[in-house]
């Protein structure tokens, strides 16, 4: 059974301002060219079955905004955390600074505000993007004792999740098990992980891209999962802040794997 490694996934994308104007920074970049290397946190696989289109979604690891190269006041100000979610023709990236609604600009400002959620096509945003997702050997756990086990034994773990929505898209969704709950006296295992690249289905869409989330997600059996998601989240009146505060439960179905040494 193939199953990524994700401690050696990455996407690298590439950005050439002799080539064309970057669309998604806040700030005049101090050099012409950057490849930026993340490690994949996630990825998501969606099968339309009413088109029988199967794409891949994958989430790269958070990361702050910053100046690359230059010697000093690398951090931008004021900062944001951001996470780039990639398709192999398509790009969601996620900004979250103090408060939604910062008014941060794009450069050159006639791009008009940064916001929380860009979605565009990596055409039109990066010379070049690949997902370098390495695959290896891996082994189902079948009972609640070999899963416990194998935590207790620090074996890398792979969570897999899939469900159905809408009566059209079958999901899968696999991530790295970080942190694993593990009881070898009443025979329980939790995950409590992330974060996971999740598809919220309860909200209107046109382009699938604009259901992703940031989730966390906890199960400790086949056929059911947890999951909180990353939405704004009210503070008082006018102000909001992204922060984990949207619960979903889902009927699926759950797999812990490790990966064969």
């Amino acid at each position: 059974m193939q199953i990524p490694d994700f401690s050696r996934s990455f996407l690298t994308f590439r950005i050439d301002l002799h080539k064309q104007t970057a669309i998604t920074v806040s700030h005049k970049p101090p050099f012409s060219l950057n490849n930026a290397r993340i490690q994949l946190e996630s990825r998501c696989l969606i099968h339309d079955q009413q088109t029988g289109v199967r794409t891949e979604y994958v989430l790269g690891a958070s990361c702050k905004t910053e100046r690359v190269g230059v010697e000093r006041d690398i951090w931008l100000e004021p900062n944001a955390d951001f996470c780039p979610i990639f398709s192999q023709d398509e790009f969601l990236t996620l900004k979250s600074w103090d408060k939604n609604a910062k008014g941060v600009m794009l450069y050159p400002p006639s791009l008009g505000l940064q916001p929380e959620r860009q979605l565009g096509k990596v055409a039109d945003a990066f010379d070049r993007v690949q997902i370098h997702m390495r695959l290896v050997e891996g082994e189902l756990l079948k009972t609640v004792d070999e899963i416990v086990q194998a935590t207790l034994a620090d074996e890398l773990l792979v969570g897999r999740i899939e469900f159905s929505a809408l009566d059209r898209y079958a999901v899968t969704i696999e991530f790295p098990i970080k942190t694993m709950n593990a009881n070898d006296r009443e025979h329980i295992y939790q995950t409590d992980t992330g974060p996971i690249l999740f598809p919220d289905f309860s909200v209107q869409f046109t382009n699938i891209m604009e259901t992703f989330h940031l989730a966390y997600v906890a199960y400790n059996g086949p056929d059911w999962a947890e999951f909180i998601l990353q939405v704004p989240t009210p503070l008082s009146e006018g102000i909001s802040v992204n922060h984990y505060s949207k619960i979903v439960r889902l009927t699926t179905q759950n797999s812990v794997l490790r990966i064969a040494n």
